[in-house]
């Protein structure tokens, strides 16, 4: 991507995109029998500076996703240094353990917990953070057989994925959210995410408040939406292409 030559560009190129991607939001929806309304949008922000951040949120974008702590917690603290924007920090990445503790004091919702230690792990930063709860998503692996499960993209199956759900509702300061899944890459998005609507179901049945379905990203939205999802990840429709800055 070509930056632009001034914030005020790069303002309206984002307003331009924000209005194709909710215009494919709104169409999703309508397709799927379902409100637009329902439906959070979340700019993935990772590789972009925080400048941006700052004017989706002028765009009226206040959830936003990062993936990589080290960029995570800059942005987070550059923000509340410099400006009085409030935005709602999402965690999207898989997150190692030793990583929990910083991202248990500036994340307001964690999408990859995926396995018992980490959800442990999460648990002990809320609470040295001092914070009364940490919303958190159990994340779902959607690869087609069990010897995918290790790519780097995190999640459980269902069965482990339900055990789990039971010990984040038990715990004292995480609150179960809902349920994370990313559509296996160069897969029939329509068949994964049908069988993350078939496991949130399962989730919900156990958990009623546990309503939050993250699924989507620019390519799959659409089928994502047809599937129940309530919350979008949404990064190159929104922000355009670019090489990683960060280290």
């Amino acid at each position: 991507m070509t930056a632009p030559s001034s914030p005020t560009d790069r303002l309206a190129e984002l307003r331009a995109n924000l209005a194709a991607v909710r215009s494919r939001i709104e169409a999703g929806c309508q397709a799927a029998g379902r409100s637009s309304a329902e439906i959070t949008l979340i700019a993935v922000t990772k590789f972009f500076p925080v400048t941006d951040v700052a004017l989706l949120a002028e765009l009226g974008v206040t959830d936003v996703g990062e993936s990589r702590d080290q960029d995570a917690s800059v942005k987070a603290a550059e923000l509340a240094e410099h400006t009085s924007i409030a935005v709602r920090w999402h965690f999207i990445g898989r997150l190692q353990t030793n990583k929990a503790r910083s991202v248990a004091r500036y994340a307001d919702l964690v999408h990859s917990v995926d396995r018992p230690g980490l959800a442990d792990a999460l648990a002990d930063g809320a609470r040295r953070a001092e914070r009364s709860a940490l919303d958190v998503l159990v994340q779902l692996n959607l690869d087609e057989s069990a010897e995918d499960v290790p790519t780097g993209r995190g999640g459980g199956t269902a069965d482990d994925l339900l055990r789990l759900a039971d010990q984040v509702a038990a715990s004292d300061v995480l609150r179960l959210a809902g349920i994370m899944a990313i559509a296996p890459l160069g897969g029939d998005a329509d068949r994964a995410f049908d069988r993350l609507a078939e496991v949130a179901q399962r989730l919900r049945a156990d958990h009623p408040q546990a309503a939050v379905v993250s699924a989507g990203m620019s390519e799959d939205l659409e089928a994502a939406l047809r599937h129940g999802a309530t919350h979008v990840r949404i990064g190159t429709a929104l922000l355009g292409r670019r090489e990683p800055q960060f280290g």
